[in-house]
């Protein structure tokens, strides 16, 4: 018979657990699919690997990353800790709960160097267009060579779109922005917060990025922050010069107006107004179209297309869990590709994704989130070889977390918590994290 043929589209942290699940069954002895890995980028990693680019890159192609310059990870990595390589392999010694982006970059390509699944990945190369053959049972991939400028056309018995959702930027309008004196942006081009020292700036928005990126531009020595907010403000302990205001109505050249009335006068506006679901390059019935929530709309075990259990996603919930939820994910696709895990009818399906609806819609606070997503975890690894892993830790790292920051919004990441792999503290980082300007790895390991 011939081999299957499998699609993968995007070598982030997705795309790349997928390989790794792939590449962890045939160590076993197994057989498996030809595996080819589409990757827009020249190199892996997804949103961890930084570019300083924005707009479009050197081949027209929109940016996909949304990484910045100084960004620390702002949950504790104990909660996506790898269950097959922990941090302690990977950098041979304990480190600190929060690292910076070219520490987890590091880990990430770490185990998949190890892994030795780069050459299933065919990198600078653009999916165009995937659609469903119903008489032939495959999906064309229509993709572009990017550095040959040629088209290729290929076919594939299941595809899995691992391209993440945090790559095409919402972006409101505000009355005035087309006068105003400085510069608007959306979080998505956000690069360097020195950008923004000694000025007075305006963030929209209450997400992470919201957060974060402010956080970043205070610690970098930005004048003042104000965060306007649609619904409610965040409500941290802030420092002085931070103040959250109702939100933006219109911008009047550098002054910024609020719906309470108050006015500011700003040099900058970042837009943390989040991110879409988009999938332009998938036909009409195949397309993923859901709100940002921990149960994905059409994704049965929040993996599988349930029009079609072909094809699947990765990683398009909202995230407590990030880097082993997608192992659980991709681990769980593998087995559904190979038949240890039967396909259920599409009513089954169907109800799964009805049912998991219902379940996030009855939860209570942030806590219940995690909980519900660390059950997910738990539930999809329990069917498949993943290493199983102290799920009750991890959840109790982002209580602490949680916990921590709203005790000191600045200070939060100079916490250390317990691996859910090792069952070991983190260590305290030698630098307080508003003192470490230099997020550099051989800054932050002391090589």
């Amino acid at each position: 018979m011939t081999k299957k043929r499998v699609a993968i589209i995007g070598a982030g942290p997705s795309g790349l657990a997928q390989l790794r699940a792939f590449q962890s069954a045939a160590a076993n002895g197994e057989d498996i699919p030809e595996i080819v890995c589409f990757e827009k980028q020249g190199n892996w990693g997804g949103l961890w690997n930084y570019t300083w680019r924005t707009g479009l890159d050197e081949f027209g192609e929109p940016v996909h990353g949304s990484m910045y310059r100084y960004l620390w990870s702002n949950g504790p990595k104990e909660g996506l800790e790898f269950a097959d390589y922990t941090f302690d392999e990977h950098f041979g010694k304990p480190i600190a709960s929060y690292p910076p982006r070219a520490v987890l970059f590091d880990y990430i390509e770490g185990r998949v160097k190890k892994a030795d699944v780069r050459k299933w990945i065919k990198f600078r190369t653009s999916v165009r267009w995937v659609d469903y053959n119903e008489d032939s049972g495959k999906f064309r991939v229509v993709a572009h060579d990017l550095v040959n400028d040629k088209e290729i056309v290929e076919d594939f018995d299941n595809v899995i779109v691992a391209s993440g959702h945090f790559s095409t930027p919402n972006v409101p309008e505000f009355e005035g922005f087309e006068n105003f004196g400085g510069r608007v942006l959306h979080a998505h081009d956000f690069r360097d917060a020195l950008e923004f020292k000694d000025k007075d700036i305006l963030i929209v928005g209450t997400s992470y990025s919201a957060e974060d990126i402010g956080s970043q531009c205070w610690k970098y020595g930005c004048k003042s922050v104000t965060v306007s907010h649609r619904t409610a403000p965040m409500g941290y302990d802030w420092p002085e010069n931070w103040q959250e205001v109702p939100l933006l109505q219109k911008v009047d050249k550098n002054t910024a107006y609020f719906k309470d009335g108050t006015s500011k006068e700003i040099d900058a506006i970042i837009l943390c107004t989040g991110y879409l679901h988009h999938f332009p390059f998938m036909a009409d019935n195949l397309r993923l179209r859901t709100a940002n929530r921990l149960a994905s709309a059409d994704l049965y075990k929040g993996v599988a297309w349930a029009h079609n259990p072909k094809l699947f996603y990765l990683g398009m919930q909202d995230q407590w869990y990030t880097f082993n939820m997608f192992d659980a994910q991709a681990w769980y696709v593998r087995d559904m590709i190979s038949g240890k895990i039967p396909t259920q009818s599409k009513i089954d399906m169907t109800t799964d994704v009805e049912n998991r609806i219902a379940a996030e819609d009855a939860l209570e606070d942030d806590y219940a989130c995690i909980r519900y997503q660390g059950d997910y975890v738990r539930e999809l690894i329990a069917e498949t070889d993943y290493p199983s892993f102290d799920v009750d830790t991890a959840n109790e790292a982002f209580f602490q977390w949680k916990k921590h920051k709203k005790q000191n919004i600045m200070t939060f990441r100079d916490n250390g918590y317990v691996s859910p792999m090792t069952g070991d503290k983190a260590p305290t980082h030698h630098t307080k994290w508003s003192e470490a300007l230099d997020d550099s790895l051989e800054s932050y390991l002391k090589i």
